[in-house]
């Protein structure tokens, strides 16, 4: 199994997320784990980091989440490439932590015949708090919008939301191989790759039982991502139209 984690200057935030992607393996075990973060562009530590938090490492200057993801996942599969037909590709963000039964629903889910699951996020708020007062609990507003297909009734885990977040995602590798895998797109790389296993008829989950925390910030590393969706809430700081 590989996991792949894009990251853009994120020294700060990349150590948490390694240490709860290695918790999530940990529960996977016996299954052979590989991470892999794509340093794209960075120009402090977080290679470094990342490489003494136990990742293999590629680097590459472009900008680009799209490339980051498909470069990664290559460099993943590589590694992997002695583990047989059923290897199965995890992404994740590195502002964002997963818990530690990610892995182990996404293999469950693959067992039942997925080609890929999609899950859900909820914002950590951590660092920003003295901002997110001051656009009156944008929180809230985003989880309004984020939840409002979700029927009341409905248990958590039965939902299938409309969402796709490269930040929760996996697949397996012949599902990717098969539809090309992620197209160097400097936003929107996720849901593109989700409509492409889509329209190939692949079997796809959707899923809230193991969210992903990730961070609630303004300024995002992804143009048009959800940052700026956020910033969307409140006028004077919109900067783009589009969001998760």
């Amino acid at each position: 199994m590989g996991v792949v984690v894009p990251a853009y200057n994120e020294e700060h935030r990349i150590g948490a997320c390694l240490r709860s992607v290695h918790a999530a393996a940990a529960r996977a075990a016996p299954i052979r784990v590989v991470v892999v973060v794509t340093a794209d562009a960075c120009t402090d530590v977080t290679a470094t980091l990342a490489a003494r938090g136990g990742a293999h490492v590629v680097s590459i200057h472009r900008h680009n989440v799209g490339a980051a993801r498909a470069v990664g996942t290559q460099y993943a599969l590589e590694l992997l490439a002695d583990a047989g037909p059923d290897v199965w590709l995890a992404m994740t963000d590195a502002d964002s932590t997963v818990p530690a039964a990610w892995l182990t629903h996404q293999m469950t889910w693959a067992r039942r015949g997925y080609d890929a699951v999609l899950g859900t996020i909820r914002l950590a708020s951590a660092g920003a708090a003295p901002l997110l007062e001051s656009l009156h609990d944008v929180e809230s507003l985003h989880n309004a919008h984020y939840f409002r297909t979700r029927r009341v009734s409905e248990r958590q885990r039965a939902w299938e939301h409309p969402h796709v977040h490269g930040a929760n995602l996996g697949v397996s590798a012949s599902a990717y191989l098969q539809v090309g895998g992620f197209t160097a797109l400097r936003t929107g790389e996720d849901r593109d790759l989700a409509a492409r296993l889509s329209e190939a008829g692949h079997r796809i989950a959707r899923t809230d039982h193991h969210p992903v925390h990730t961070a609630a910030r303004l300024r995002g590393r992804a143009p048009c991502g959800l940052a700026d969706f956020l910033a969307s809430m409140h006028p004077a700081l919109s900067r783009c139209a589009n969001g998760e």
